[in-house]
């Protein structure tokens, strides 16, 4: 964030003094969190899950209409909306790794964290899936059953994606 010593010197104040270690330091660690902290992630992490439940029932609202009888079933609705709710739920706010930070590569890059990928990608499938097929709904629009099908697999994959994305991330916290 700063150099090391940027503020040696500027920020006499005794309320101010030592405040910037922390951003200096390889290992950071979060404050405990409140009561109303915790209810309040509770609250964020329900509603996520319940994002993903509605897009997995505009996705099942799609494909069901399209006319592929193996999609046609209330489980397989059921199944995608619980995909959708898993998949945001775990997926979207993964925890960061133990170490805090990135770890720099001796070129001088940094090294991305392949859990995040995995849960963005994911994301960015189920996301893609579920507007397209909004879209299709309300504008009645008529794709072929193979879009369908793809739109399908797009909503599974991704949800998939983020489920394991967001257990790895918890496994290793």
């Amino acid at each position: 964030m700063f150099p090391p010593g940027f503020f040696a010197g500027r920020c006499n104040h005794s309320r101010f003094r030592g405040w910037y270690k922390m951003a200096d330091s390889s290992i950071a660690r979060p404050a405990p969190r409140t009561w109303t902290s915790r209810c309040a992630h509770v609250f964020e992490r329900i509603g996520l899950a319940m994002a993903g439940a509605s897009c997995g029932l505009f996705v099942a609202a799609h494909v069901t209409s399209s006319g592929v009888e193996a999609f046609g079933s209330l489980t397989f609705v059921f199944a995608l909306m619980v995909f959708g709710a898993t998949g945001f739920y775990l997926g979207i706010d993964i925890p960061p790794p133990r170490s805090g930070a990135p770890a720099a590569h001796a070129e001088g890059t940094w090294h991305t964290d392949p859990v995040e990928l995995f849960s963005g990608f994911g994301t960015f499938l189920a996301a893609t899936a579920a507007l397209m097929s909004v879209y299709i709904i309300v504008f009645d629009a008529e794709p072929p059953a193979s879009w369908s099908m793809i739109l399908a697999i797009c909503w599974m994959v991704g949800g998939i994606m983020q489920i394991i994305a967001g257990t790895i991330a918890r496994w290793r916290t």
